[in-house]
């Protein structure tokens, strides 16, 4: 009788969680949702038919089983990643240029590390810029890919995955929820955020003005933490420091965003293929 075989991917998603301690936070590594994490957390334990973590609060405290089971994910994940990269390397060469905003550099740290790992003679280079912009860039060739929020005059790409836009404050302070509502928004044309914020506080007959600007949140994130200003984030954007808004703060609902992955003009090359590839598998959030 041929012995079951181990599902990689949720080993990698139980390697996360020890690595980083909760549920939370392997999500935002492996750049999924915390119920898929979850999810994949309990398919293992069903695979296995044993307890292999207790939840000690937020934290995640494996089981001697689960500990057992942590020693062989490591090692054959690390077989896996080596056989992987022995047969691609010597394949796969060439230079690369990927456009991204500021943003949703947050998103790619392990798509990065693991296409290096896996394919290490390509040279990589990330531009950071506004989703309008970065789609240009790609338009005149630029740039060999480029992930951005889709843009309503300019839709186009191939969509990776959608967020729900939320309305966020400081986790410990925040701004009085009155009309005029103080707004934390990107430059104008620097993404739909503003856009979308602004047409839905219309809608809704609300009045605001705007506290501050940036072109990122790296910028507005200490006057929304000081709680000077409500801002609009997705939810891989939210932070410790921050806090959303749910219905019962009287804001109006927002729209779904959309993450889409554009190509150059041309016949795409093998390294611009392999980290689409990559960037699809790794961001894709399960309707």
């Amino acid at each position: 009788m041929r012995a079951p075989t181990l599902d990689l991917t949720l080993l990698r998603t139980l390697v996360a969680i020890s690595d980083t301690g909760s549920v939370t936070a392997a999500a935002k590594r492996l750049a999924y949702t915390q119920s898929t994490v979850s999810m994949q957390l309990q398919r293992l334990e069903a695979q296995l038919s044993l307890i292999l973590h207790e939840r000690e609060g937020r934290r995640i405290r494996f089981t001697s089983e689960g500990e057992r089971l942590l020693n062989h994910a490591r090692r054959l994940l690390a077989l896996n990643d080596e056989a992987w990269s022995d047969m691609q390397a010597r394949q796969v060469t060439g230079d690369l240029t990927l456009g991204i905003p500021e943003d949703y550099a947050s998103l790619l740290p392990s798509v990065f590390a693991y296409f290096n790992q896996l394919y290490p003679a390509v040279g990589l280079k990330v531009i950071c810029g506004t989703s309008a912009h970065l789609v240009e860039q790609v338009k005149a060739k630029e740039l060999d890919l480029a992930l951005v929020t889709r843009q309503r005059n300019s839709p186009g790409g191939d969509v990776i995955r959608r967020e729900p836009l939320l309305w966020a404050v400081g986790m410990h302070q925040q701004p009085l929820l009155s009309d005029p509502l103080p707004l934390a928004l990107y430059s104008p044309g620097a993404d739909v955020f503003r856009e979308v914020a602004e047409q839905a506080l219309q809608s809704a007959g609300r009045s605001w003005r705007v506290a501050y600007t940036s072109q990122s949140m790296a910028g507005l994130a200490p006057i929304v933490t000081a709680g000077l200003a409500i801002v609009v984030v997705t939810r891989s954007m939210l932070t410790p420091a921050l806090r959303p808004l749910d219905e019962s703060s009287g804001l109006p609902a927002l729209p779904m965003i959309e993450l889409a992955l554009h190509r150059a003009p041309h016949r795409p090359s093998e390294p611009a293929r392999r980290l689409g590839e990559l960037i699809r598998e790794q961001l894709a959030v399960p309707d």
